[in-house]
C-alpha cells in the first residue's frame, strides 16, 4: 500500500535499455491471458470490487491532468481504458493512496491528503543518501460514491491514517495509523467507530490485508532491532519519514493476537495478499536481487515457509490481488513500457 511505491527507490536509477518489454515471460505458468490495462504514467494497487466486476486504484497519468496520485473507477464492461480517462473518484486535490470497495461495490474508500491543501504535498529528498517515504500527517480516511462525491469521512486525528484496506466479511476496516505515536495497524468497525490498536512492536507496520475468512491480516513491517537503527527510525518518524528497504512479512489474527513472522529473506518485501485459500501469500520482493532494483512476485506457505518464484519481470512487479472468486490476479508492473519508467496495470487468469 502506498503510494510511494518502491519503483522510484530503484528503477528511478535504472538505465532505459534494461526495461523489458515483454508482456508475459516463459516461466510464468500461473499466468493465462495476460491482458495490459493501462497505458503510460505511474498506476498501482488496484484492488477488486466485491462482485469481481471493476477495479479501483490510482494513477499519476500526465495525460490525465494528474500531478500526483489520484483515485479512479474502472469497471470491466468498459474494456478500453485508453478511449477516456476512467471515472474519477477522489476529489482531483492534494496526493491520495490505498482506494478499496465497501461491499455492495456502490462505496469506496481511500486516504487523502486535500484537507491539508489542496496541491501535491511536496516529495522528501533523499535523507543521507538513503530513500525515504513521506509519511504525511494530512492522510485522512474518506468514503465517496461512484460518481466521486464523498460521503463520509472515516479518520479524523492528528497524524498519518491512511493503507486502509476492508475485511471479506465486510466488518471491518483495517489501517495504518501513527496516533500510538509509531506506524502501528489498527482495526475499526465498517463505519469508522471503534477503532483498536493491533501491532505495538517498533516498526512501520502497513499494507495489510485480510485473509478469505475474515480472521487473520497479513502485512510487512519493519523491525530495527540494534539502537542505532532503533534510533534511525525513530528520529526518521519524527520528520514523518520512513524508509522502507529493509522490510518482511508478517500474519496475525485481527486482533494481533498471535503475531507470526513469514519471511527472513533481508531486503525489501511487501505488498502481501493472501491466496484465495487462505494457506499462502503472494507478495513482492528484491530479495534476489544484485542491485535491488528487480521486484518480482513469490508465493509462500504460512506453515511450510515453501516458496515459489510467480512473476519474472526483470525491473518490477508489484501490488497483487486476486479476485474474490480466485480465478484472477491483478498486478503493477514496469514490462512492455517502451524503455520508459511508466508502471502500469495488468489482469490475468489464474493457474495453480
Amino acid at each position: 500500500m502506498q503510494k510511494n511505491y518502491l519503483i522510484y527507490i530503484f528503477v528511478f536509477f535504472v538505465p532505459l535499455f534494461t526495461l523489458a518489454q515483454t508482456i508475459q515471460y516463459p516461466q510464468e505458468k500461473h499466468f493465462k491471458n495476460l491482458k495490459q490495462l493501462t497505458f503510460g504514467g505511474d498506476n498501482a494497487e488496484a484492488y477488486f470490487s466485491f462482485d469481481g466486476k471493476a477495479i479501483a486504484f490510482q494513477s499519476n497519468h500526465k495525460d490525465w491532468g494528474l500531478n500526483c496520485d489520484q483515485i479512479f473507477y474502472f469497471p470491466f464492461a468498459d474494456n478500453n481504458m485508453q478511449a477516456q480517462r476512467p471515472q474519477l473518484i477522489s476529489t482531483g486535490k492534494g496526493r491520495t493512496t490505498c482506494s478499496y470497495f465497501l461491499p455492495g461495490d456502490s462505496l469506496i474508500l481511500y486516504a487523502s491528503t486535500h484537507l491539508g491543501g489542496e496541491t501535491c504535498p511536496i516529495d522528501p529528498p533523499r535523507t543521507g543518501g538513503k530513500y525515504v517515504w513521506a509519511i504525511y500527517p494530512t492522510y485522512d480516511i474518506f468514503v465517496a460514491n461512484k460518481k466521486g462525491e464523498i460521503v463520509k469521512q472515516l479518520t479524523n486525528t492528528d497524524g498519518y491514517d491512511a493503507e486502509a484496506t476492508v475485511s471479506p466479511r465486510g466488518d471491518k476496516i483495517v489501517f495504518t495509523s501513527t496516533r500510538g505515536g509509531d506506524l502501528d495497524l489498527w482495526v475499526m468497525d465498517i463505519d469508522g467507530k471503534n477503532p483498536k490498536q493491533i501491532t505495538r512492536e517498533l516498526g512501520y507496520d502497513g499494507g495489510a490485508f485480510f485473509s478469505p475468512d475474515g480472521k487473520k491480516i497479513v502485512f510487512r513491517a519493519s523491525r530495527p532491532k540494534t539502537e542505532q537503527e532503533k534510533q534511525e527510525y525513530t528520529e526518521l518518524l519524527k520528520q514523518g519519514l520512513v524508509q522502507p528497504t529493509n522490510m518482511e512479512i508478517f500474519v496475525c489474527n485481527v486482533d494481533g493476537s498471535n503475531l507470526r513472522q513469514i519471511t527472513s529473506l533481508g531486503k525489501a518485501n511487501w505488498a502481501p495478499f493472501f491466496h484465495p485459500k487462505g494457506k499462502k501469500i503472494i507478495f513482492s520482493s528484491n530479495h534476489q536481487s544484485a542491485r535491488g532494483f528487480q521486484f518480482n512476485l513469490y508465493m509462500i506457505d504460512v506453515k511450510s515457509k515453501k516458496m515459489e518464484q510467480i512473476s519474472y519481470d526483470g525491473v518490477f512487479d508489484s501490488f497483487p490481488m486476486f479476485s474474490p472468486d480466485g480465478k484472477k490476479i491483478i498486478f503493477s508492473s514496469n514490462r512492455n513500457n517502451n524503455g520508459t519508467r511508466d508502471t502500469n496495470l495488468f489482469i490475468a487468469d489464474w493457474v495453480e
